[in-house]
């Protein structure tokens, strides 16, 4: 694969493998977002735990026991949008090798740009449905016992 030099042909091949890295732009500001949501989780599961081991309160080990099971499943869920988001921006970053490289070489790589591009917009929609079932999870867990107690 010979390299072509023709500085129009190079200018044309970085601004067309450019467009694609606003999305890594947000995926990597997605997948800062999901971290710290999942570290949160993570400490809220250790408080709770720990609350649990030292209580005998059956009603507490009850929504302790819950709530961990929410957490658990919280967690996964901001796993698998981080697998998502790495697996979208691994494929956004081919979709510009591909576009650079059908630019600037004889390497025919058009439709793979466009199947890699489009599946890594799908793991990018994908990814945002888990973030948005994790926070109505997240919610869901919001029970506020003194309001109970009027």
């Amino acid at each position: 694969m010979p390299l072509s030099i023709d500085s129009s042909t190079i200018t044309h091949s970085i601004q067309l493998s450019v467009a694609p890295v606003f999305l890594l732009t947000a995926v990597a500001g997605m997948i800062g977002a999901v971290a710290g949501r999942l570290a949160r989780i993570i400490d809220r599961a250790r408080v709770v735990e720990e609350r649990a081991r030292q209580s005998v309160e059956s009603e507490f080990l009850q929504r302790a026991l819950l709530e961990l099971g929410y957490l658990r499943t919280r967690g996964r869920m901001a796993n698998g949008c981080i697998g998502l988001l790495t697996l979208c921006g691994f494929l956004i970053g081919l979709t510009i090798v591909l576009l650079f490289l059908g630019e600037t070489t004889n390497f025919r790589g058009h439709s793979w740009a466009l199947g890699s591009f489009l599946t890594g917009v799908v793991s990018f929609l994908l990814a945002l449905v888990l973030f948005f079932v994790e926070t109505v999870m997240a919610t869901r867990l919001l029970n506020f016992h003194m309001l109970g107690h009027k």
